[in-house]
């Protein structure tokens, strides 16, 4: 880490097990699961009936919004970008904008209706310009930048799974270099569609125990068979310390370091060795200024996918040596699903709380641990542990790995 820390001033997020900061940490603390039938469409038909949904919510359209933005707060994705994003702003009490503030978002394409672009085809009429533009990965981004004022940079990181870990890193990099005094981070995505559902299934990346969808997500365990899709967003307020100092805001935390690397092996797969994700955690611990043994948990990616938690496991051991027996590890994702481009922000908003409160949270399901992810689990029940340091993954599909390391503010 050089030069002045990064801070964080806001956080905000919105999942299926809670609609905000508080009620999310204290669902993931109890060890609640937010997976069920999906509601959303009749799933009987395909293979996977469960998902992790985010409960259903409503937003207040800012005044004198443009037409861009109310249409899409009328979306799913645009709501939980923007509800996570008001939440992280209110906290953080960022009332100065201009072009000094920026936002780095981690978001996927959104996807069109199947039945409606089925009758737009029978119709022999084909989507607006318009239209499609509220399907774009930046239209989220696009929304955010107008209602908050950020005339800043604003770019947006489609990496699969890794996008808004490596969106909340691009501005970390940033905000060290000057550019800008402020920034609005993180990610969102909503999966829980016909068409994901469908081909994740088909590819064997989803957990099919539709006879007990809690019991579906378990990550590092013997029996693990998949993941659950879920869907959310994450929001944090990243400031340079002096303009955080200067404007008297409360600093909640540090983003302290970021690494990210790539496989360059298969779409689709981790390498077996977990070279990918050791590059990435040791470029992060590198960024940081921090030895392994400074790190007292780490949120890991942890799918519940054979392949991923076997090679994330690897990775810790490769990148943490004789440390990675003694560094507390968990997956949240076995309550709150897989929220894919959202999964990176929402998660060190959770690595964060962790070092701030002292508590772990659980890895629910984890009931017979695999012996090829030889590591310190946090099983079933939320641990104690007074630690200044956290370390969270998000490895994607493509093989792109980010991790980022967050402590706690003195």
């Amino acid at each position: 880490m050089t030069g002045d820390p990064i801070v964080i001033t806001g956080m905000g997020c919105v999942t299926p097990v809670g609609l905000d900061v508080q009620s999310t940490w204290k669902s993931l603390l109890e060890g609640q699961s937010g997976v069920g039938p999906i509601q959303r469409f009749d799933a009987q038909q395909y293979p996977v009936h469960f998902a992790a949904e985010v409960p259903n919510f409503e937003v207040l359209v800012p005044e004198n919004c443009s037409e861009f933005t109310r249409k899409q707060l009328q979306t799913l994705k645009g709501k939980l970008a923007y509800k996570a994003a008001l939440e992280a702003m209110t906290q953080a009490r960022l009332t100065v904008h201009g072009p000094r503030f920026g936002v780095s978002l981690g978001s996927e394409a959104a996807r069109p209706e199947i039945d409606l672009i089925a009758k737009r085809f029978q119709d022999e009429s084909l989507p607006s310009v318009a239209e499609l533009r509220h399907h774009a990965p930046q239209a989220p981004a696009q929304m955010l930048a107008e209602v908050f004022g950020a005339e800043g940079p604003v770019s947006v990181v489609s990496t699969a799974c890794t996008s808004s870990s490596q969106a909340v890193g691009e501005g970390l990099l940033r905000l060290r270099r000057g550019d800008l005094d402020a920034m609005l981070v993180g990610g969102v995505d909503v999966l829980v569609d016909p068409l994901m559902v469908t081909g994740f299934a088909l590819l064997g990346a989803l957990s099919t125990r539709n006879d007990a969808p809690q019991a579906a997500s378990r990550p590092f365990d013997s029996e693990r068979n998949g993941f659950v899709l879920g869907e959310g967003a994450g929001m944090l307020v990243l400031e340079t310390l002096q303009h955080a100092q200067q404007r008297g805001a409360q600093i909640i935390g540090v983003l302290r370091g970021y690494g990210c690397s790539c496989n360059a092996y298969r779409i689709t797969d981790s390498p077996p060795d977990g070279r990918g994700a050791a590059q990435s955690m040791q470029s992060a611990l590198l960024d940081a200024g921090l030895k392994p043994s400074d790190i007292g948990y780490i949120n890991a990616h942890g799918t519940s996918t054979l392949m991923n938690d076997a090679s994330e496991s690897k990775g810790i051991h490769w990148a943490f040596g004789s440390h990675a027996t003694s560094v507390y590890v968990s997956s949240t994702k076995s309550m709150m699903g897989h929220l894919v481009a959202a999964c990176g922000a929402v998660e060190a908003i959770i690595a964060l709380m962790a070092a701030r409160t002292g508590r772990l949270p659980p890895t629910i399901n984890l009931n017979q641990p695999d012996v090829e992810c030889n590591l310190k689990h946090v099983q079933n029940h939320a641990v104690a542990h007074s630690f200044n340091h956290a370390l969270t993954n998000a490895f994607g599909f493509g093989g792109s790995n980010g991790s980022l390391v967050l402590s706690r503010w003195a």
